[in-house]
């Protein structure tokens, strides 16, 4: 295999596991506000109310 071929598969396999790292470092990041985790889990809330008064028709 030429040179180039060589150096194309270890781009590659670099890419991959820079990403894979990148991944690992930003999976424990939480960058939504508390504020906005509130909201959401009222929107659940109003949501599951909603769904039991349909059940409950």
């Amino acid at each position: 295999m030429p040179w180039y071929g060589w150096l194309f598969i270890v781009l590659a396999l670099g890419s991959i596991v820079g990403s894979l790292l990148m991944l690992r470092d930003n999976a424990n990041s939480n960058k939504v506000s508390k504020e906005t985790i509130a909201n959401v889990k009222a929107r659940e809330a109003q949501f599951a109310a909603e769904e039991e008064r349909e059940e409950n028709r």
